[in-house]
């Protein structure tokens, strides 16, 4: 095999967590299939650094990638995928996983597994496996063409410890034409927020209809999700009825996020919320109705009332963290 090359994304020239999540994985399925792990860097980045989780080399592509841009994205991915010549391709299933890979493998002429949130070898080739139906089955994905792109949900594998040592950089130049400047950055705005984004959060806490206001969505949800370093998120329904923020969205017409633990307050469970977050690790559900859908999903359930509960929680766990 001619190697696995990683997508490493970034933010303001800090790595994403997703990139070392993904380099320890290649690693792993390199060690299998006896071939070589790179990275493709966009942008400027401590790209050397690398190479303490795995990266051999890293393709790196100069340039301002800072405000998104799907055509310069795409040329700068594919130049690096020239000049690499990968029999796989990693990248997370991120804004740019879902909308510049798509494009990037059509140029290709290859294939795409999207969204997986398992990897393996299977007969010399690495093969994906992803949820379809809004999460209700699991298909294997293989790609018959060379080089096989798959994007990956983050939070599917585990950090890995880096190793030390630092990669071969390679400069890679991308030829930009004028049409690839067809869209234009106006203005960049920072997320406000301290906590992790919903889609590579570790620990998401949502809130559902049953909170009945902004108000007490704030005073309950919010506060537990501080206590446990989580993320706040919420259903559709508390969305529409303006206690939380679109971007706090979970399900199908929201964020799809994958943590270690998803704790559901006072939702019910519909097939479109499930969407986003059945591929939760641990699922622990709070509602009054027993009959509750979220229950036959959960790893653990309670049938209470959430306004007596989730204080509860917010204390011990308080509690928890100051020993």
């Amino acid at each position: 095999m001619s190697g696995i090359l990683v997508l490493a994304e970034h933010e303001g020239g800090k790595f994403k967590k997703t990139a070392y999540e993904l380099l320890g994985k290649a690693k792993e399925l390199a060690g299998s299939l006896g071939t070589s792990v790179a990275a493709v860097v966009l942008g400027d980045a401590p790209v050397a650094e690398l190479g303490g989780f795995g990266a051999s080399k890293v393709y790196h592509v100069a340039g301002d990638f800072s405000g998104y841009n799907t055509l310069k994205v795409v040329r700068g991915l594919q130049a690096a995928i020239d000049a690499a010549k990968p029999d796989v391709v990693l990248a997370p299933a991120s804004y740019t996983g879902k909308d510049a890979i798509p494009r990037l493998v059509a140029r290709l002429g290859t294939g795409q597994g999207s969204e997986c949130t398992e990897l393996r070898v299977d007969g010399g080739a690495v093969v994906g496996r992803r949820p379809v139906y809004a999460g209700k089955a699991l298909v294997d994905v293989r790609i018959s063409k060379k080089p096989a792109v798959f994007t990956v949900r983050p939070n599917s594998f585990n950090q890995p410890t880096p190793a030390g040592g630092s990669a071969e950089v390679v400069a890679v130049s991308a030829a930009f034409g004028a049409s690839d400047d067809r869209v234009q950055l106006v203005q960049r705005m920072e997320a406000e927020s301290t906590v992790a984004d919903l889609t590579e959060a570790e620990r998401i806490v949502s809130g559902g209809r049953s909170l009945k206001s902004a108000e007490q969505f704030d005073a309950v949800v919010r506060p537990l999700a501080a206590a446990l370093g989580a993320t706040p998120g919420a259903s559709r329904a508390a969305v529409d009825a303006g206690y939380a923020h679109h971007n706090e969205q979970v399900g199908q017409t929201g964020k799809t996020v994958n943590p270690q633990l998803y704790i559901a307050l006072g939702i019910s469970g519909a097939i479109q919320h499930l969407a986003g977050s059945r591929t939760s690790k641990v699922i622990f559900a709070i509602n009054k109705d027993a009959e509750a859908p979220i229950f036959e999903h959960a790893t653990y359930g309670v049938v209470a009332d959430l306004f007596e509960i989730a204080p509860l929680l917010t204390e011990e766990f308080k509690a928890a963290l100051k020993n």
